[in-house]
């Protein structure tokens, strides 16, 4: 009995090694085979109008049961066409992008192709939807991002920004490049405003007999630091350096939002759906939903995406580099949107 449990026994472990040796060999070769630089992407396009218009025929079949399918299929079709309506033509086309920031603004690269390939397409009368979702995070990825946006103005393109949830700092950075901002009666909108949060832990190891040496060839190469003992002269170039990009941010909204009192909103306040209509920041208090919907009934409505294709690695679960940067990445949001989140 001994002797069979242990011949089990030593099979199972033998499997393991086989198996373990197959997957490395395979997690070498998709990394040699991707190249490990450039990201993988497929486009995915889908037809917002259609598909609702399949659920929709769905929930009538459900609701007038089986028997009635083949009589109601046809006339539901031809009902749900899209029509021209209030002058604008039936064959012109909304498009829709999505930008969900993170601190850093992870998705702005992948933005930035999805705006070429829209410029490369898109018609004259045709509309872009930018569905954005963001508390903002570093100044020059979100400043990037806001670019990318002012690409699609800058090629004649009809543009509007729809907010759901939030669109406060470098979010409204990027939303202000549209010609209409949309927001839901609780989105929050705003925080026009800088901030920098330095820990420092120099008299805590001073304590413990720990010096730190820091050599700079530059006045200025660090002001504010960790490790090292901070000066008020330091401390002083770390606000005019904080104010000079605050006079930009206010410039760059100024210029885009007419009528305006940027001096009134850049205090780095938020407001909510209404109470940004009526302050100049956005234009109306309505859903993304309820837009596109209305969309749908004038012409074809297009969702656009460049989704990345997971490697081999990440497909089996050992990127662990990106998920601990993920979990940190969430972990300085939440710490972030603290103090407008439970106002």
């Amino acid at each position: 009995m001994e002797d069979w449990l242990g011949e089990i026994l030593t099979f199972f472990v033998q499997l393991l090694l086989v198996a373990g040796v197959v997957l490395l060999a395979l997690i070498v070769l998709a990394r040699a085979k991707g190249g490990g630089s450039v990201p993988r992407e497929q486009l995915r396009i889908e037809d917002l109008g259609q598909r609702q218009r399949q659920w929709r025929e769905r929930l009538v079949q459900a609701r007038t049961g089986t028997e009635k399918r083949s009589r109601l299929r046809w006339p539901w079709r031809r009902d749900t066409k899209p029509r021209q309506d209030e002058g604008v033509a039936s064959n012109a086309t909304t498009w829709v992008i999505d930008f969900h920031g993170t601190l850093k603004a992870s998705g702005v690269d992948r933005l930035a192709r999805e705006v070429s390939l829209l410029l490369g397409v898109a018609k004259e009368g045709d509309e872009v939807v930018i569905r954005l979702e963001s508390p903002g995070g570093l100044v020059h990825t979100y400043g990037q991002g806001a670019a990318e946006l002012h690409r699609l103005t800058e090629g004649g393109l009809k543009t509007t920004v729809c907010v759901d949830k939030v669109a406060a700092s470098g979010g409204y950075l990027m939303a202000c490049n549209a010609q209409r901002i949309l927001v839901a009666p609780f989105a929050v909108i705003g925080s026009i405003g800088v901030v920098a949060q330095i820990p420092n832990v120099h008299r805590l190891l001073k304590r413990h007999d720990v010096d730190v040496e820091l050599v700079t060839a530059g006045r200025y190469k660090r002001t504010l630091t960790v490790l090292g003992e901070n000066t008020e002269e330091g401390r002083d170039k770390l606000q005019a350096d904080l104010d000079a990009i605050h006079a930009k941010f206010k410039d760059y909204v100024d210029q885009r939002r007419s009528g305006v009192d940027i001096d009134a909103v850049s205090t780095g306040e938020v407001w909510y759906g209404e109470e940004a209509v009526s302050r100049g920041l956005a234009d109306e208090v309505t859903t993304s939903e309820a837009y596109l919907s209305k969309a749908m009934e004038r012409g074809k409505v297009l969702s656009l995406r460049l989704a990345a294709v997971p490697s081999l690695a990440e497909r089996l679960g050992f990127s662990a580099s990106g998920m601990v940067e993920q979990a940190l990445d969430r972990v300085e949001e939440r710490v972030d949107a603290s103090g407008w989140e439970h106002r």
